[in-house]
């Protein structure tokens, strides 16, 4: 099941995506949350008709970095032993057709197309047989960075997240499992220009690696998410341009570059 995060005449809802054309596709009004018990309400509305939202609102985004060896080495880093973790908050977060704001103290912004994983359920010190038990889905993220700005500070903080950093979206896919979900196509393109190539198995670390290890230091809780990191390509972006990301089995997440302010 694809879960749509929408607003329309100043509600927020939950929504189940039906159909396969972009511009048939439907949502049929989920009577509660997705982290939760629920049901379809059978009210159907055309997606044309509202504005889709960032999938979830998650209490922290857990970044993954050089998990992607061809990556590690385009910007001439040490594949790491094990899993890199750092932080963007959730004032970083957006959703499709946001638009991505150049931050004025970077010259340097790249893109950075990844699979996200979304948590289901509070979760702590998740064992690797249970880790599928903790997903609640996948989505596409980028992990838009400063990249200037990552390479002078010792702390990513402000390179990796300042406001609109965290594009997430169009949906969240449930219906993935992990055998699937670590074998899919991760591309990006700029301005209809490929740009990043990529399938999660390339992975050094799996997702349920990531989980596991995320887990043993912290409590995740529903929908907060996993960036597992980005294959090789990534490059500069700059005002006017339009990024998409898309992965396999899942969607399409598109944003436009804007100046700040």
């Amino acid at each position: 099941m694809r879960i749509a995060r929408f607003s329309i005449d100043g509600n927020v809802a939950f929504g189940a995506v039906e159909g396969d054309r972009q511009d048939e596709l439907v949502l049929d009004i989920i009577k509660g949350i997705p982290f939760a018990d629920y049901e379809l309400s059978g009210t159907k509305v055309p997606v044309s008709k509202v504005r889709l939202l960032p999938p979830v609102l998650p209490n922290k985004v857990v970044a993954f970095g050089r998990n992607y060896a061809e990556h590690a080495r385009e910007l001439g880093n040490e594949v790491p032993d094990a899993p890199f973790a750092f932080f963007k908050p959730s004032t970083s977060v957006i959703g499709p057709g946001d638009d991505i704001q150049y931050p004025p103290f970077s010259q340097e912004l790249h893109h950075e197309a990844e699979l996200a994983v979304v948590i289901g359920r509070m979760c702590r010190e998740v064992p690797r047989e249970r880790v599928q038990d903790v997903i609640l889905g996948y989505t596409c993220a980028n992990d838009v960075t400063a990249r200037d700005v990552q390479k002078r500070e010792k702390q990513w903080a402000r390179a990796k997240g300042f406001d609109t950093s965290c594009p997430l979206g169009p949906w969240v896919e449930t219906g993935l499992d992990l055998a699937t979900a670590s074998d899919l196509t991760v591309q990006l393109t700029v301005n209809g220009e490929q740009r990043q190539l990529g399938r999660t198995s390339e992975m050094i670390h799996s997702i349920e690696d990531l989980v596991v290890n995320i887990t043993e230091a912290m409590t995740l809780l529903p929908g907060d998410v996993i960036l597992t990191g980005t294959p090789a390509g990534v490059g500069p972006l700059n005002v006017g341009d339009e990024v998409a990301v898309t992965i396999e089995g899942i969607g399409t997440l598109t944003n436009k570059v804007v100046k700040r302010g």
